[in-house]
């Protein structure tokens, strides 16, 4: 399995399905998260000024992040803070959560982040998705307010990670490598 960047040729339609299938848990929870049945335009338009990872195994996407910087005007008032970096469309494929894939992602968005300067990396995610907490929590991430979006039925914890000057020296200049091999059991 490798984690890359996403790639023109790469096909919406299958990120698309990827974000379906890793959100039907949350959407059966009465979760109207967005990713639960975006379209594919809604996928590109989330991705637009952000930076997109995937990862592929057996020739199909099974995980995917957006990083992007924050926002001018947002609902979330956290997420207009500077330097502040905000990951969004967090999905791995449920035949393979619990094999570190997720982690790599937000890895490789710290890394990003890093590199383009922000301090912090914040998302948000439901309340009631206290597996997704426990696990952001587990990753070093804090609960740092709540935000409640339009149109959404619940209220979403915002948490957000400080980005250690220890690993500034490392971030530098380093690049992202566009392919980036990570060791996984197989489902």
């Amino acid at each position: 399995m490798h984690i890359r960047l996403l790639r023109p040729s790469d096909s919406l339609i299958d990120l698309t399905n990827l974000l379906h299938r890793a959100y039907a848990r949350l959407g059966s929870m009465g979760l109207n998260y967005t990713a639960v049945d975006q379209s594919p335009e809604i996928t590109a338009k989330r991705i637009d000024g952000g930076q997109c990872f995937v990862v592929e195994a057996d020739r199909r996407l099974v995980g995917t992040v957006v990083a992007k910087p924050t926002y001018e005007v947002n609902e979330c008032e956290y997420f207009t803070r500077h330097g502040i970096a905000a990951v969004h469309q967090f999905a791995v494929d449920p035949d393979y959560q619990g094999k570190g894939i997720g982690r790599t992602l937000l890895q490789a968005c710290e890394a990003w982040a890093r590199e383009q300067g922000f301090r912090e990396l914040a998302m948000d995610t439901a309340e009631q998705a206290s597996h997704l907490i426990s696990l952001y929590k587990a990753l070093g991430y804090e609960q740092v307010g709540f935000v409640q979006w339009p149109g959404k039925v619940y209220r979403s914890v915002v948490l957000s990670k400080v980005l250690s000057d220890a690993y500034e020296h490392l971030a530098g200049n380093q690049r992202i490598p566009s392919t980036t091999t990570i060791r996984v059991m197989p489902p």
